[in-house]
This record gives structure tokens, sequence and C-alpha cells, in this order.
């Protein structure tokens, strides 16, 4: 339950609130004014479909909540309801993530700019409600944007940057923000929750502008369109994708400026990597232990640094090269799998090695997948990935083996 604590100063108006991410994703949409939510309860999802519940009933936002009869029409509903110019909010976890498929499918190229969430949730069989990341990445290649966060105050700002992000006419696509199912989705921590007029003053109206669906302005959605234009329309999908990257850039400025706080670096962020000689990487909640190991090292007298990724589409490639070209060596931990990839790694690593593949200067990467299923990362674990890594970063090179992390033998 939300507990809000204080007034974080008279001039700022801003509140210091103890809730969870799920909590703290629903302070945003409250703020945002959403017009259109849609529930279907999955864990651990429900818990934002049960929070902005709470907000409508008490009188603290004002929107239609549907409620669905499955994942696949919950999307459906607020797909439609974006064409004629709602600002819409859904999402789910694991398989109900998958039960949407079609629906998400075509709302990149429907130019949808909804906003999900996705709780990550390891995807059946066998029954698991623990997190993975497998369910967000499955839709990696079909025009969502992707970014991955990993404290509640997080969770929120960028909420609020999602919006102002999709729906800016230069990219008018989906954004999914995945939160650690429980990590993060279920534990509560201190956020500073703005004010409506800041956010007003951030986030303008969305405005679908002539390609608003409406009597008055009768559009095709969704034609059949086969040979005759399907290639130039999945070409107009990538260059808004390509248009994100400034849009991202812009909007993460603008918020520093109206907020007074957000990372100069929207892409990914850095952790003690000034004077790394390896550097690991991980998304999510993972980080915490990734930290917590580098600390302890660094007291060690070992130069480890964290690198974790927020946006994974689009993928900061220019950027994440140049950072990483610094290292002796790269440990990247997946909390996800990609059977029969190259080198049996995981998405992250795969698509880091793409990454670095023109780079001037390529260390050695070692791939590791670990936290399958909501299983910790411990510190023993980081501890054996930073050794790995500094033995590669001594040799010159790393073995293509894909180890995976505090499996039972």
């Amino acid at each position: 339950m939300a507990v809000e604590t204080r007034t974080i100063a008279a001039a700022s108006g801003d509140t210091e609130m103890l809730i969870s991410g799920s909590e703290a994703c629903a302070e945003a949409l409250t703020l945002a004014d959403i017009d259109v939510v849609t529930a279907y309860p999955i864990r651990p999802y429900d818990t934002v479909m049960q929070a902005i519940a709470k907000k409508i009933a008490n009188g603290k936002l004002v929107a239609e909540y549907i409620v669905a009869e499955g994942e696949h029409s919950q999307f459906e509903i607020v797909k439609h309801a974006s064409t004629v110019g709602a600002r819409v909010f859904c999402g789910s976890s694991g398989v109900g993530w998958m039960y949407a498929m079609e629906c998400l499918t075509v709302t990149p190229p429907l130019r949808v700019p909804m906003v999900a969430m996705v709780g990550n949730r390891a995807l059946d069989d066998p029954g698991a409600f623990g997190v993975e990341h497998n369910d967000a990445l499955v839709v990696r290649d079909l025009g969502w944007l992707l970014i991955w966060v990993d404290t509640a105050q997080e969770m929120l700002d960028t909420a609020l940057l999602a919006y102002r992000i999709a729906e800016d006419r230069r990219v008018f696509l989906p954004i999914a923000i995945s939160a650690d199912g429980a990590f993060l989705t279920h534990s509560q921590a201190l956020v500073q929750v703005p004010t409506k007029a800041k956010v007003d003053r951030f986030l303008p109206k969305y405005d679908r502008g002539d390609l608003q669906l409406h009597p008055d302005n009768p559009i095709s959605v969704a034609p059949q369109a086969n040979e005759d234009w399907v290639i130039e329309i999945r070409r107009q999908n990538n260059e808004a994708m390509s248009r994100a990257y400034t849009v991202i850039e812009e909007a993460y400025a603008d918020f520093r400026e109206v907020f007074g706080r957000g990372p100069e670096n929207p892409w990914f962020e850095e952790y003690m990597t000034a004077d790394a000689e390896v550097i690991l990487m991980g998304m999510g909640t993972i980080s915490l232990p990734l930290k917590v190991g580098i600390r302890n090292m660094r007291a060690q007298g070992k130069k480890v640094g964290l690198i974790r990724p927020r946006w994974f589409r689009p993928f900061p490639t220019e950027k994440m090269a140049a950072a990483l070209s610094r290292a002796g060596a790269i440990g990247v931990i997946d909390r996800d799998y990609s059977f029969g990839s190259p080198f049996g790694s995981g998405v992250v690593a795969n698509e880091i090695r793409a990454a670095l593949y023109n780079a001037d200067k390529r260390p050695p990467l070692l791939s590791f997948i670990g936290g399958l299923g909501g299983r910790e990362v411990t510190l023993a674990d980081v501890s054996r990935v930073a050794d790995m890594c500094f033995a590669a970063a001594r040799a010159g090179k790393s073995d293509l083996k894909t180890h995976w992390l505090g499996v039972r033998e």
C-alpha cells in the first residue's frame, strides 16, 4: 500500500512517497492524465491495474477503465482508442504478453503510440512467476521501442518520458517499459512524485492531427497492401525508429530542465567505469547485486565497472561501442535465453557483439546467463564473472562458451 511521507520542498511541491514500482507507474499515469486503460490480471503485472483502479475509484484519475476477457482484447481496445485520439495504457506479463502477440505485431505499423508496461515474467512451461526478459524481448524486431528500468523512481520518470517520446509525430511508435517481476513491481522504495503543473509543462496533449480516425476524417486503418506497399511501410517504420534517437535525447534534456533530475545519458547507466579494466553488463534490477559486488571488489583493489542498458530499441550502437572499448574485457549477464543462437548466448550478449563488430577496439566478451525464473544472481556469481573477465583481459581473448550461473549440477 502506498504511504505518502512528506513534501520535498515548499517551492517544488513534489511529494515523497513509499511506493512499489507498479504504484509508481500508476502515479505517472495519473499525472499524464490517460484517457483509456484496459485490464486483464496476470502476475506480476496485475499490481499496476489494481493501483490504477484505486486512483479512478478515489476520484484522482478520470479515465475509462475497461476490463477485457483476455490480453488479446485488452490490447486491441487501447490500440483502437489511440487511433481516435485517446491517450492509452495497457500491459501484461509472460504468457499474457504472448497471448496478445497478434495485436503487438500490428500496433507499430499502424503508428499507434501506445505505452505499455511489461512486468517481466518467465514464459511457461514450466510454470513460473519469476522474472525473465524473454517476454518483452519477443517484440524487439517489430517496431516497439523497448526500455528496462531498475528502480521505482526510474519507472515513474520513464512512464512520463514514454508518452512524450511515443506521441511525438516524428516517432508515433509504441513503447514497452519493462519492470522485473517482484524485484521491482512489488518492492517499495522512496519516490519523488512531481506536481501536475510540472508534468503539464513537460508533456503536451496527445494530438494525432490528420492521422486521427474520425467521421470527418475518413482514413484507412490496416489496409491490405501486399506487394504494392508493404516494403514502403516497413521502411517508413524504420525511419521513424531512426528518428527516435533524436527525440529521446531531446525528451531527456527537457525532462532534466523541468524536473531537475534525470540522467545525462538516456541510453545506459555507467557505474564506476572511468578506470574500469573489466565492465559487467546486465539489464533491469540485476544492477543491484552487480553494484554491490563491484563496490566489494573495488575495496579489494579490483577495477570493475557496470554498464546497465536502459534503451534496447532503438539500440545506441555507437555510444555503447565507444563506452565498452575502454575495457580490457566485458562480461554480459543475460536474464534471457536464445536457444540455438551464435555461441548459445543470450540476446543482450549477441547484441553487444554485433555493436562491437565494426569498432576499432573489440575487448574480449564473455557471455553469461543467470537469474532465470526469478532466481537470485548472487555476489558469488558476480565475483566469479569478474574473475573470468580479468583472466580474459590478461589473455587478450575469451572462450566462446556461454556460462550458466547458479545452475545445480
